[in-house]
């Protein structure tokens, strides 16, 4: 058989918003009539049937597990088994801290080939390529898997666009064998992140680049985020500096801004890097004192000016 797989992710009966975002990434590595099957795997699959029937799914395949706790042994050898007498072409899994429990392990058992963190897959004829950063996200690596009948990708969050819309995918299912689990869970406890914001998640981002010139500067664009009712985020440069934390930084490198709906960006002169982290924006408003940088290309509406200055404008305009 051929065809892709997508690994759904759940997290104690909540659906993990990368298995929407997965079903886009298929339809980019999907040749011509190759069917989709969305696997659910959990204790009761069928609960999670209606939220994954959308458009590209053409078969949602459910594996019912003993365990509603995550459980690494039994999911790689119920994926196993699938991948086995399925064959497909491609089985793409989130890039995140639950595939990393089996999705190597897996791939190394199963002689499949692999990638982690991939943000772009596309087909050159008979050859599948995968995108990945490298080099601490300095550079980027096109990976290539000559003679693998089967490809393992890990798909990093927030790059695609959850599919959309309704469908009315066949529902089959697929008996998973015992697994002796390693493991058991007596609680389940939420760690709070070091920071307190998903920044793929943010509506509304006023973000910082390296126009702010110090770190002394930032705090006046947080209290201005905080007026306008914005997520403050930030280019690389600013991250890199240790002038906002990591998990603020929109790019290539950092984070995608898939849900936000405006984002406002000043002093950012519109790095390739950066700029994908804004591929899924509806309206971006950029504010630079050079009017011929690079973000100009691709904002809605350009503003070219001192970046304090129109800060101060629109603190002024907030506070009346």
């Amino acid at each position: 058989m051929s065809g892709i797989l997508v690994i759904a992710e759940q997290r104690r009966g909540e659906l993990r918003p990368a298995t929407l975002e997965m079903v886009s990434a298929a339809q980019a590595a999907r040749r011509p009539g190759e069917p989709v099957a969305l696997v659910l795997l959990a204790d009761d699959p069928q609960r999670f049937v209606e939220a994954v029937s959308v458009p590209g799914v053409d078969e949602i395949v459910t594996v019912q597990l003993a365990s509603r706790d995550f459980d690494p042994d039994a999911l790689e050898a119920a994926l196993g088994a699938l991948i086995e007498a399925r064959r497909p072409s491609l089985v793409l899994v989130p890039h995140s801290i639950d595939s990393f429990g089996y999705a190597a392990a897996l791939a190394v058992k199963g002689g499949y080939g692999f990638a982690t963190d991939v943000f772009r897959i596309a087909r050159e004829g008979d050859a599948l390529l995968a995108t990945r950063g490298g080099y601490g996200q300095k550079v980027n690596v096109e990976v290539d898997f000559p003679a693998k009948e089967v490809v393992l990708l890990a798909v990093r969050a927030s790059v695609f666009k959850p599919a959309e819309g309704r469908a009315t995918p066949a529902v089959s299912a697929f008996a998973a064998p015992a697994a002796r689990a390693r493991l058991s869970g007596r609680e389940y406890i939420e760690v709070a992140a070091g920071d307190d914001i998903d920044m793929s998640g943010a509506e509304f981002i006023l973000s910082i680049g390296r126009g702010v010139g110090e770190q002394a500067n930032v705090e006046q664009f947080r209290e201005l985020a905080d007026i306008v009712g914005a997520a403050l985020g930030c280019s690389r440069p600013v991250a890199d500096a240790g002038w906002l934390p990591k998990s603020r930084q929109i790019g290539q490198s950092g984070k995608t801004a898939s849900a936000c709906k405006l984002y406002v960006a000043l002093g950012i002169s519109g790095a390739i890097q950066h700029l994908a982290g804004m591929k899924h924006v509806a309206t971006i408003v950029a504010v630079n004192a050079d009017e011929r940088a690079s973000i100009f290309s691709v904002a809605n509406y350009g503003v070219v000016a001192d970046i304090f200055e129109f800060a101060a404008a629109l603190r002024a305009q907030f506070r009346g």
